[in-house]
């Protein structure tokens, strides 16, 4: 008998340990669900900020938890599961009392599911009221124990807990309901957060705020009896008021952020260099400079740090989902007419190549080049005057003229050598200087950018580390400093403060595209306004539209200016009679110059190429210069004779193309034509 107890000991400690192995073996052969779960595609800004997060493919908020408020974690695991750190995926304890009190009760009074659990029950999306769903929950629970960490599980919890609609995880709660990363959390957020995946839909603040507010009660409750919080800050948390609303996600950047993740579509994680502060405010600029122009115009804005070639704000659209704006168009990328913005450049190679300096004379009279007979904006004359103010003036005939001498393969290979891709119908002719191409917003700001850093281009980029300084030079520093120095002696907008801004305006034909671009020591931004499908605006003006959204830009940026760098050691700063003798005049070479007498009259509302509505059949128009009285034909047939007024309303017939002509008392005409509305 004595023999047979160690046999029976020994068989029993076998047996169980046949058991043991079984149980391993059935847990190791477990399927266990896919571990890994699509989440939002992200962009952040250059400290972390979450600029804009995208749904994943079936439209619900699932993102990666990140950094979480160690608060939260430790009252999860007290109110959920507080064996979570000791047991090996099932708490018998839990499930045995779960079970007493359901049949006492009558009724579920508590549950036995462990945060293990809860995560197998979550990757495999199953229900918990049928006993065969329990069992395999149990089996999932103890695999996942066996192949992760604690933390890892704990990760997975708060990736795919349930918040009520679309929300997943305790990240995008966060984000919806209190607007805030969870890394820093109030008791009251946290205990709502531990509260709301229980019953998710039921318990939703935005549509149930007072069982939200009892549920996030009785967790606080139960974290001062686990001595989790102290008294005080449980009656603390009591008092402070449940979300009643979602709040958006962060959106900011929108077209970046669509540009980067169709770039890159398999990555999660797009970091940027944008500053979401400046970028917050820029697009709230945006808004309000467009507000009061209609409902059509649009506006694009960028900034960088030029020292550095980051990007800081890129702002695509006035709004990006106002559709009569076209706001889905990134017009930062759009290619437009830069009017007179490369009239900078023409001078800067004039100076690079001893043509010109800022104190040349330069004629400014009627000239023909060939064919070509350029006129200035306004179409008046200043006759002989410096460089530098005829380039202040952004007058058309003294930058032609330099253009021709230069030659306009010149000025493209600069743009070229700036990182821009000019775009062109064909060879490049003098109208180059004057906007004769297509450019990007963030092209001429890059191509600026070299002004800025004295005739050293770079590569602006949106990503940390890809902004690099380009090989090849503009120009030399002399000449990059007198065009700035030029331009930074320009008047600011009126109401803007009076500072030392190196800035240029343009107007592109027909007043379909508004710019400024300027530049300090450090940094340099650009303004577009227009309409992104191409049409006229009419009667705007760079200088009087761009200009003051442009100083507002880097009012936002910073309370004071950079300092502009110091003149290179080689730079001539001499006034015109101390000038060398081929400097002190410039003559283009093959230019025929006229003597007439400027005066002819000319339309100066509603441009031309303009799209102009009539009211109650009528056309207000406007004429500058000639002689009264005015003599107006719409088609070549008098709708106004021997009117001495400058401001007359026209009978016309519309919609449709009309030809205007306004005949002065001398004969002298002209014309546009415009389209009515």
């Amino acid at each position: 008998m004595r023999r047979a107890v160690p046999f029976l000991l020994v068989a029993l400690l076998f047996a169980v340990a046949l058991v043991r192995d079984g149980f391993d073996r059935w847990v190791a052969a477990t399927v266990v669900p896919p571990l890994i779960s699509e989440t939002s595609v992200e962009v952040t800004a250059r400290d972390g900020t979450l600029l804009r997060a995208f749904t994943v493919a079936d439209g619900r908020w699932r993102m990666e938890p990140g950094p979480v408020d160690p608060l939260f974690a430790n009252m999860l695991i007290a109110y959920e599961d507080k064996r979570f750190r000791s047991h090996s995926g099932v708490d018998l304890r839990a499930m045995a009392r779960a079970v007493a009190q359901a049949a006492w009760n009558g009724r579920v009074v508590s549950g036995g599911s462990t945060l293990t659990m809860q995560v197998a029950r979550l990757l495999e999306e199953t229900g918990t009221g049928r006993l065969s769903g329990k069992l395999r929950q149990i089996r999932v629970a103890l695999a996942l124990e066996h192949r992760l960490s604690k933390e890892e599980i704990l990760g997975l919890y708060l990736r795919l807990a349930p918040y009520g609609g679309n929300l997943e995880g305790v990240r995008a709660a966060s984000l919806a309901y209190f607007g805030k990363e969870p890394r820093r959390l109030t008791p009251a957020e946290a205990a709502l957060l531990v509260a709301l995946p229980q019953a998710p839909e039921a318990r939703r603040p935005d549509r149930a705020p007072k069982a939200a507010e009892v549920a996030r009660a009785r967790v606080l409750a139960r974290m001062e009896d686990a001595g989790v919080l102290a008294p005080d800050r449980v009656r603390a948390a009591l008092t402070e008021p449940v979300p009643k609303a979602r709040r958006a996600f962060p959106a900011l950047a929108p077209h970046l952020a669509e540009a980067l993740r169709a770039a890159e579509p398999l990555v999660q994680q797009h970091a940027t260099t944008i500053d979401a502060g400046l970028q917050a405010a820029l697009e709230s600029l945006a808004a309000r400079a467009v507000a009061r122009h209609g409902e059509r115009l649009s506006v694009a804005i960028l900034v960088a740090d030029h020292r550095t070639g980051e990007i800081l704000a890129s702002v695509g659209a006035a709004e990006w989902t106002d559709e009569a704006r076209a706001g889905f168009i990134d017009m930062t990328a759009a290619r437009r007419s830069p009017g007179s913005l490369l009239k900078p450049f023409v001078y800067g190679l004039a100076f690079d190549e001893g043509l010109a300096h800022p104190e040349t004379l330069v004629e400014d009279r009627p000239v023909a080049f060939g064919t070509y007979a350029p006129q200035n904006f306004d179409r008046a004359f200043r006759g002989t005057l410096p460089v530098r103010e005829a380039l202040q003036l952004s007058l058309n005939i003294p930058v032609v003229s330099l253009t021709e001498a230069l030659g306009p393969a010149r000025v493209m290979a600069a743009l070229r050598r700036a990182g821009a891709a000019p775009e062109l119908d064909g060879p490049p002719g003098l109208a180059v200087a004057l906007g004769g191409v297509g450019l990007s917003l963030r092209e001429l700001v890059q191509a600026y950018a070299a002004l800025a850093r004295l005739g050293a281009p770079v590569r602006l980029s949106e990503r940390p580390g890809e902004a690099d300084a380009l090989p090849q030079r503009l120009f030399r520093p002399e000449a990059a400093w007198s065009v700035a120095d030029i331009l930074s002696g320009l008047a600011p907008p009126p109401g803007a403060p009076r500072n030392r801004l190196a800035y240029k305006t343009g107007t592109s034909y027909g007043h379909r595209d508004a710019w400024a671009i300027g530049f300090d020591g450090r940094h340099v931004a650009g303004v577009w306004m227009g309409r992104a499908d191409g049409s006229s605006v009419p009667g705007a003006f760079g200088g009087d539209l761009a200009a003051p959204v442009l100083f507002q830009v880097f009012g936002r940026l910073k309370p004071a200016l950079d300092p502009l760098p110091p003149p290179p050691p080689g730079t001539l700063i001499l006034p015109n009679a101390r000038l060398p003798q081929p400097l002190q005049r410039f003559r283009p070479r093959d230019a025929v110059f006229s003597d007439a007498v400027p005066g002819a009259p000319e339309v100066a509302f509603p441009p031309d190429g303009a799209e102009v509505e009539t009211r109650d059949g009528a056309l207000v128009v406007k004429v500058r210069g000639g002689a009264a009285p005015f003599t107006w034909l719409a088609n070549g047939a008098p709708v106004a004779v021997a009117s001495r007024a400058r401001e007359e309303e026209l009978p016309v017939a519309g919609p449709g193309y009309v030809t205007l002509s306004v005949i002065d008392a001398a004969g002298r005409s002209a014309a546009v034509s415009v389209v009515l509305r």
